[in-house]
């Protein structure tokens, strides 16, 4: 999934994932470490499932929780007027962002 989601990245790909509680919809902007180790993605989800009640906005999900990821056949623009580039919580580096 590591792969994937750079290059969703990489060709600004939405993808459709599947995180508890259901299925979303997200644009992937960067993936990167956590400060304990864990691969993190920060995405503007779309639609979907949500457990906050949020379901249009920027979300930070853990790869080991992603139980698929699959390019949906839409694209976006790039990114989104009020993305931050170098995301602080990803303190044990960056792999890949907008």
């Amino acid at each position: 999934m590591l792969t994937t989601i750079t290059e969703a990245i990489a060709s600004r790909t939405r993808l459709t994932i599947n995180y508890p509680p259901g299925v979303r919809v997200i644009e992937p902007h960067a993936i990167g470490y956590s400060k304990d180790g864990n691969i993190l993605v920060r995405a503007y989800q779309t639609e979907g499932a949500s457990a906050s009640g949020e379901h249009a906005h920027w979300k930070l999900f853990r790869l080991d929780r992603l139980e698929g990821a699959n390019d949906n056949g839409g694209s976006f623009g790039g990114p989104r007027p009020d993305y931050k580039k170098g995301d602080k919580a990803m303190k044990g580096g960056i792999i890949a962002e907008l």
